[in-house]
């Protein structure tokens, strides 16, 4: 299960973030994960509540907003959404797309005090 050690960096990346400001407590983190960015949301918010324990964002709320995957065809050029990395195009069916979003994973904002 890699989401553990990414829960881990993300935790780590979130506590100097909240230190460099000043921040004694993180009580929200927010993050967007890709729909084929290969990383499972529900393993990651299991992994959040284990090992945020004893760090700033111990008792924190994690928020993870889901990004559709979306590809452009290099053939006919239409844009369509993607649920696996082996979709085609929708209107002419070439398996020659672009991915346009839908990799990433971003921890986007905290909550801090």
């Amino acid at each position: 299960m890699h989401e553990l050690s990414l829960t881990m960096n993300m935790i780590e990346i979130a506590e100097e973030h909240a230190r460099r400001e000043g921040a004694t407590v993180i009580t929200s983190v927010t993050m967007e994960i890709g729909a084929l960015s290969g990383v499972m949301p529900e393993a990651m918010e299991f992994a959040f509540e284990a090992c945020s324990q004893g760090t700033l964002a111990d008792g924190a709320t994690l928020e993870i907003r889901r990004i559709p995957a979306l590809g452009r065809c290099r053939e006919c050029g239409k844009e369509s959404e993607m649920e696996s990395l082996l979709d085609g195009c929708t209107a002419c069916d070439s398996f020659a797309l672009d991915i346009l979003k839908g990799e990433e994973m971003a921890l986007i904002e905290l909550e801090i005090d």
